[in-house]
């Protein structure tokens, strides 16, 4: 996402990695080459955050939590709970006069994130864009087993071999994954409106309607609710660059992040028992980055990419 000095969008891009993160963040710059823009800062966040951060030499880097919670008070002042669901974890984050006061996270369960569901409507043989409007047209909801994604698939199979309609089957299971999110994730702790749901997944709209007949709340989609991670940490960026906490940022520009080669590349560090796994990224040759020490020293030693 670009925003402008009055922190405006002005430009957002939203796709999937496939499993190539860098492959993917190319692309995306590779669109905006042709943009009359000059970024004067840059923020990265989420899981890929380190990789991005060294793939631009990213003036900020900052977690998804504090990334989601910024965004969500910007668009919604009045922002009391954050549902985010994307495509690899979901969370959950209470605010409180806009201040974050509390979070909770997905653990080893990927039920109900956009990969999941992706899956299941492969397996269904119906595209993920239409998967919602199946649930909306359901009559009778099917019972699925939501305590975790394995149980969910399996039941939903069992179900399905049963004869079931689609429509049930998939309403059914935007259920089970409304109740297992506010189970593992929210924990059954009060969520209080203003709620905003964010995240791809909030472009579902069986997944919406699952969680707001179980809440009884209405729940708000903000306009950049797929980018609002990207957002948060743009909004930071330009904060620290009006306060001139960076005044001579590093960005290496859209043309040279589109345009570079890449090398990752890792080793496990020995010094210690915690053998962390140090990841590198290599540009054109050069050691650009290393992250992933419990200590910092690999880092310390790397060429200085963040701040």
């Amino acid at each position: 996402m670009l925003i402008d000095r009055e922190g405006t969008p002005v430009y957002t891009s939203y796709r999937r990695n496939e499993a190539g993160p860098i492959e993917a963040i190319r692309q995306a710059f590779a669109e905006m080459k042709s943009l009359p823009v000059n970024p004067v800062a840059a923020g990265t966040t989420g899981s890929g955050r380190h990789l991005a951060a060294v793939m631009m030499e990213a003036d900020t880097v900052v977690n998804e939590i504090t990334a989601h919670a910024l965004a969500a008070r910007t668009v919604e002042p009045k922002v009391r709970t954050v549902i985010d669901i994307g495509g690899q974890d979901s969370k959950i984050i209470y605010l409180k006069d806009g201040v974050s006061v509390g979070f909770n996270m997905n653990t080893v369960c990927a039920a109900g994130t956009g990969s999941f569901l992706d899956h299941q409507a492969a397996r269904l043989n119906i595209p993920i864009e239409e998967f919602g409007d199946y649930a909306l047209r359901s009559t009778n909801p099917v019972a699925i087993a939501g305590r975790c994604g394995v149980f969910a698939e399996s039941d939903l199979i069992h179900k399905q071999q049963l004869g079931y309609r689609r429509e049930d089957l998939i309403a059914g299971l935007c259920l089970a994954l409304a109740k297992n999110y506010l189970t593992n994730v929210a924990r059954n702790r009060k969520i209080e409106p203003v709620v905003l749901f964010q995240g791809g997944v909030a472009a579902n709209r069986g997944i919406r309607w699952a969680l707001e007949k179980l809440l009884q709340v209405e729940l708000v989609v903000p306009e950049y609710f797929k980018v609002m991670g990207a957002y948060g940490a743009a909004l930071l960026a330009r904060q620290r660059f009006m306060e001139g906490t960076v005044k001579h940022s590093g960005f290496r520009g859209i043309g040279a992040v589109a345009e570079s080669e890449y090398r990752p590349q890792g080793f496990i560090c020995g010094d210690c028992g915690n053998s962390c796994e140090i990841s590198e990224l290599f540009i054109g040759g050069r050691l650009a980055g290393r992250w992933g020490s419990r200590c910092g020293k690999w880092e310390a030693r790397a060429p200085q990419t963040t701040a």
